[in-house]
């Protein structure tokens, strides 16, 4: 059998696979099975939680696939507008350059060279993985077939009243502009809690306001106090004059105000803070932008006029200490909103934005509680449940230049306002030409949000004509039949695609929802580059295989559970896959090639136990994959290849030669049932067995392997269990005796097989226990060997001392750990190794113990 280099082997096997098109839609199928892939950014690399989302994926495509569907992994990118704008623009910067000076015309084609050099780089990761989608039908959420569709959709949102336009108060960073709440990454801070005096006008008197952003006061617009306390009731309908610019505001009553926190006073400034902008609209309060988009003061600020906010934060509160208006200053933790970007601390900000209204996530909300939809594991529907009753308007646009431009116009001589499909050449009210587009983009997940059917042809119209998808589709493949992806996007993507399929089609986008847990690395911490601990799937796939990689990730992807992930683990299964070419090598050196398992009649006892222990395995993996029980499907192969096939059946083969065609091409079909996870060393051993070529025979396409009514054949799990239990024996005693007895009911035919996997040269098969024997009892069955056979006084001294050796350290051990001064004194992870020592210690005391009972019973 050739020599299994996976380097070379993954390489040269997907090219052939992907050449002869064996990813593609067979049309021919009456079923059907579509899944997206989430579309990874277009300037990403190939992560070690893409890599489990892509693995998860791929199982299912295969085994889909093998199992006769039509099916469809849609592939595609998408244009991720603010990471791939913030990626030109720094290359821009290194060239001494700005977007604005290069003009939006400019600065986009920049963007799509950048698109067109990198966008590819994650995709051609992808194939190392073994990923297998349609890629004659890969996707970008910027190409025009989906442009359009993004324009249809937005265009209907805005005729039925969904999509408005208005001043709000949004989550605005200095530097990407605006952003959704869930676009917002809270971090604990230290900050201070400054008390400032505000004084009373024509009074001696001044009330204390704590505030944790003294930049802001600036734009208060009023002093706000609780109507019911006592301290503030005679100051109602006063005024205050702010320090240092002098301005004068009232002081108003609101029940909001918790008389408990801080002074019970509190500043208001409706521009930059979301609940003093509702208190704002109740009170009919002046809004005073105290700073600019890019967050520099204005002249609101007086002298501290081109400082930027944070910066100006510690100048202010020294210039009030200065002019005695600081009563005091407090520590105070607090959380802060970051750009889940670029790390900038983002500000409430009062800002023209369109928004998606809250009122058209409610018919999503309907279908998930009526059981459209099913989440993977369960408690996920819960969540979805909560934040979709929770939303807020969802603010769509976006100041960027990178993304899909938002299609409205703005007539430049009657002031008229439209939307338009298609790219406009006059004003639809006055006709004339002057008129321009509106500057914002959209979010990118409202074109995310379309995925699951703009990908499917939905109002591309005649821009989609090139990519290679069938009228039908949409029809076909919608809704998909599942969604895999990682749970921190819950509410980013997929309670999104619940939205607008339910909107635009009538229906959920998606049956099942799988949300797989993070992939943390061995000791459960989260993986960061400052750490040190990532792992890249791209250098674990060069030293280990993508099956390695992928198998592992199976075996440890747990319902629910984050992953705990290790190089260790990895090994585990690259030793798997050891046993596998070692298994289909003893097998070719027996026999050249081997039949599928459809061609012959499996006549041995030792195949038809085979052939009953794949059929187990194939129903488990089956009902597990059905459910998407990953991990039990990979463990299920594991123990049934490792261990029945590998450790048992190849060994037992030794006995009976003549089942050795019959392992074979249970072996070959065993592959099938493995190749969804090990695509590549499948594909090699299946070829081997076969002895044919890649090309004209690829496992890939084989009929995956169904549950057949297989008769429980002779118990070898007995002739198994007998040959384990003399083995112990022979451990033990350390000697070669040549007659052993059994107590159990088998069959003559077993004696064969215990005698040559046992190493014993005579079996007597027993109804009763023999006198004067060592006895071995396991689950099922009673072995023994007659002591006259085995000299056992050097046996029990060489136990004795062991015994006494261990009793002596055991009692060392516990005394030491009884003293209180080394349990105070010594450090903690010393402490630990000698608790560790004291129970290994005894483990194997119990051992001796009970070897010792055995030979002296």
């Amino acid at each position: 059998m050739r020599e299994y280099n996976p380097k070379e082997y993954e390489k040269s096997t997907y090219e052939t696979w992907e050449k002869e098109g064996f990813f593609e839609v067979d049309y021919s199928k009456d079923k059907n099975f579509c899944i997206m892939m989430p579309p990874p950014n277009v300037t990403g690399s190939l992560h070690i939680g893409h890599a489990l989302t892509f693995t998860l994926q791929d199982i299912m495509v295969r085994y889909k696939r093998m199992d006769g569907y039509a099916t469809l992994w849609q592939p595609g990118t998408d244009h991720a507008g603010i990471a791939t704008q913030n990626v030109v623009e720094k290359q821009l910067l290194a060239e001494g350059k700005t977007k604005e000076e290069l003009g939006r015309e400019e600065f986009l084609k920049r963007v799509w060279e950048w698109k067109e050099f990198s966008g590819g780089t994650i995709t051609k990761q992808l194939r190392s993985l073994g990923a297998s989608p349609a890629w004659s039908r890969e996707r970008f959420t910027m190409d025009e077939g989906l442009q359009r569709a993004v324009r249809v959709a937005f265009k209907r949102l805005y005729d039925e009243g969904y999509i408005v336009k208005g001043n709000y108060m949004v989550n605005w960073c200095p530097k990407d502009g605006a952003l959704s709440d869930i676009e917002v990454e809270y971090e604990t801070h230290e900050g201070e809690l400054v008390y400032i005096k505000y004084p009373i006008v024509d009074s001696d008197e001044y009330i204390v306001v704590a505030t944790t952003r003294p930049e802001t006061y600036f734009g208060d617009t009023a002093v706000m106090v609780n109507p019911e306390d006592e301290r503030y009731k005679h100051l109602i309908g006063k005024k205050v004059r702010l320090p240092i610019i002098n301005r004068e505001i009232p002081i108003i009553a609101d029940e909001y105000v918790d008389m408990e926190f801080g002074t019970g006073a509190v500043k208001v400034t409706p521009a930059h803070d979301p609940n003093d902008y509702e208190v704002g609209l109740r009170h009919n309060l002046e809004l005073i932008k105290v700073f600019d988009e890019k967050g520099i003061l204005n002249e609101h600020a007086g002298k501290f006029k081109g400082l930027d906010r944070l910066e100006a934060r510690p100048k202010i509160v020294e210039k009030l200490e200065e002019l005695g208006f600081i009563e005091k200053r407090e520590k105070h933790i607090h959380q802060v909103g970051h750009c889940y970007r670029c790390k900038s601390v983002i500000e409430p900000y009062v800002s023209t934005q369109w928004f998606l209204k809250k009122e058209v996530a409610i018919p999503a909300i309907e279908a998930a509680n009526r059981g459209d939809v099913k989440f993977h594991p369960a408690q996920w529907k819960n969540n979805y449940d909560a934040w979709m009753r929770e939303l807020r308007d969802w603010c769509i646009s976006r100041q960027l230049w990178w993304g899909h431009q938002i299609p409205v116009y703005y007539c430049d001589e009657c002031g008229h306002e439209w939307v338009s499909v298609e790219e406009p050449s006059e004003c639809p009210k006055c006709h004339s030409k002057n008129f321009h587009q509106d500057p914002d983009v959209l979010d990118t997940w409202f074109s995310s949000a379309l995925w699951p059917f703009s990908t499917l042809g939905w109002e591309n119209g005649e821009w989609g004509k090139g990519i290679k998808w069938q009228p039908e589709d949409l029809e076909r493949f919608y809704p998909n039949n599942l969604l895999i992806t990682g749970f921190d996007i819950l509410f980013f993507w997929v309670a999104r695609m619940m939205m607008m399929g339910v909107h635009f089609l009538k229906d959920v986008p998606f049956r099942d929802v799988y949300l797989h847990a993070l992939v943390r690395d061995e000791h459960g911490q989260k993986m960061s580059k400052s750490k040190g601990n990532v792992i890249d799937p791209l250098e674990i796939i060069e030293k280990y295989s993508a099956d390695a990689l992928r198998f592992t990730l199976a075996v440890l992807a747990v319902q629910g559970r984050d992953i705990k992930l290790s190089e260790a683990k990895i090994v585990e299964s690259r030793n798997f896959t050891n046993k596998l070419y070692n298994a289909a090598r003893f097998l070719t050196m027996h026999q050249e090639k081997f039949e599928d398992l459809d061609n012959i009649e499996i006549k041995t006892e030792l195949g038809k136990w085979m052939l009953y222990k794949f059929n187990e395995a194939v129903k488990n993996v089956r009902r597990e994959l059905d459910e998407y029980r990953f991990n039990d499907a990979a463990m299920t192969l594991y123990r049934y290849l490792w261990q029945d096939f590998c450790d048992w059946g190849i060994e037992l083969s030794k006995v009976s030669k003549d089942s050795i065609a019959e392992l074979g091409a249970i072996f070959k079909e065993s592959m099938k049932l493995l190749h969804p996870f090990m695509p590549f060393l499948t594909e090699f051993l299946y070829q081997e067995l076969s002895k044919t070529d890649v090309k004209e025979n690829t496992i890939m396409l084989k009929e995956y392997p169904k549950v057949k009514d297989v008769e429980k054949p002779a118990d070898f799990d007995l002739i198994i269990e007998a040959i384990v239990s003399l083995r112990r024996i022979k451990a033990l005693t350390q000697s070669n005796f040549k007659k052993a007895y059994v107590l159990a009911n088998l069959p003559e035919m077993a004696k064969e097989y215990i005698k040559k996997l046992a190493k014993v040269e005579e079996i007597e098969f027993v109804n009763e226990p023999i006198e004067n024997a060592i006895r071995d009892i396991s689950d099922n069955l009673e072995t023994m060997v007659s002591k006259e056979e085995i000299d056992l006084k050097p046996i029990i001294e060489r136990l004795n001392k062991q015994k006494q050796k261990l009793q002596k350290e055991v009692e060392k051990l516990e005394k030491k750990l009884q003293n209180k001064n080394f349990i105070e004194r010594a450090p903690k992870e010393v402490v630990e190794k000698n608790q560790a020592e004291l129970n290994e210690n005894k483990e194997k005391l119990q051992k001796i113990e009970e070897e010792l009972r055995k030979l002296n019973a």
